[in-house]
């Protein structure tokens, strides 16, 4: 898997550029202070325990989902939201998201492909259609993605877009019952979206200084939701969006109150990682998530050296 890992941030940074003490995806953020409040009927669906105790402390990171943190806000790009649950035994768990309802691909090794044919021409600064279209035509599973990534609104705010955990997880209640699910967070006041003129007359990170600005207010407050699957819904592939008429379970709440400066200074490296469960969360057989440790692993090494 090592050779898969450098391959996988390999092409980020291809695509994205090298940028010293940056994330290779999602470079560009603002990491905020938060509460978890697990709501009554989360215990049933799950023993995990974030979602059968008491409120958690927990820390929010918006991000563009760019690897180059000097991009304007405004630029066109899927936006990203990581959650780091602080258990009550001293251990974390994380959930990871973006405002993508799909993934690109279902293996990273179809994930390298892409990336490699969407890497920026040197004469052009710009990806070779071509290259993409045969990708595309290759692996019409990745269509639905890159058409919402292609067309996704610019935000007014990081607190007011739906974001989307794409991999499925195994929820296990207290009688060892499991049924499988996604993750989604919906902003309490709904989305907030800006015309094409609007984000033109933005400053570069306003959407940090939006964000500081509404915390100020009082807390932004997310619900945490899972949608259920069926036999008929894929578990292990994040391009397959899941009808939206299936089952939802309200988890809880998490309430963003300000920002945080506790982490991520002076070397500091704050990792969100989905395949970090309790005790109550099973993964899936999902190829991508299971390849996210390895490729964090590479990217902290290289953000941390030299």
């Amino acid at each position: 898997m090592s050779g898969l890992s450098e391959q996988l941030v390999d092409g980020l940074n291809a695509s994205y550029g090298v940028h010293a003490r940056s994330r290779a995806a999602h470079a560009k953020g603002v990491l905020c202070a938060a509460t978890f409040t697990p709501t009554a009927s989360a215990s049933a669906l799950s023993r995990a325990p974030h979602f059968a105790g008491p409120p958690v402390r927990a820390h929010v990171r918006f991000s563009n989902g760019s690897g180059n943190p000097t991009v304007p806000d405004s630029t066109r790009d899927a936006r990203g939201m990581a959650v780091k649950f602080y258990l009550p035994d001293g251990g974390t768990t994380d959930i990871v998201a973006i405002t993508l309802p799909v993934f690109f691909t279902r293996t990273p090794e179809d994930l390298i492909a892409f990336n490699q044919a969407r890497r920026p021409d040197p004469a052009t600064g710009e990806p070779d259609a071509a290259k993409v279209g045969a990708f595309l035509a290759e692996h019409p599973e990745s269509v639905p993605a890159v058409t919402a990534a292609i067309t996704h609104p610019t935000p007014a705010s990081y607190a007011a877009l739906t974001y989307h955990a794409l991999h499925a997880f195994g929820f296990v209640a207290s009688d060892d019952t499991v049924r499988y699910g996604r993750y989604h967070l919906v902003p309490d006041g709904g989305e907030e979206i800006l015309d094409e003129e609007e984000a033109a007359g933005k400053p570069a990170d306003y959407l940090r200084d939006e964000l500081n600005d509404r915390l100020a207010g009082g807390p932004a407050r997310f619900a945490l939701d899972v949608q259920l699957g069926t036999a008929d819904d894929p578990i292990d592939d994040p391009t397959a969006e899941w009808p939206p008429d299936r089952e939802v379970v309200r988890m809880g709440t998490i309430d963003i109150t300000g920002l945080a400066f506790d982490r991520e200074g002076e070397g500091d490296v704050l990792v969100f990682d989905p395949t970090r469960v309790p005790d109550g969360i099973r993964l899936s057989d999902d190829k991508i998530l299971l390849a996210r440790p390895g490729a964090y692993s590479v990217s902290v090494t290289r953000r941390t050296s030299g």
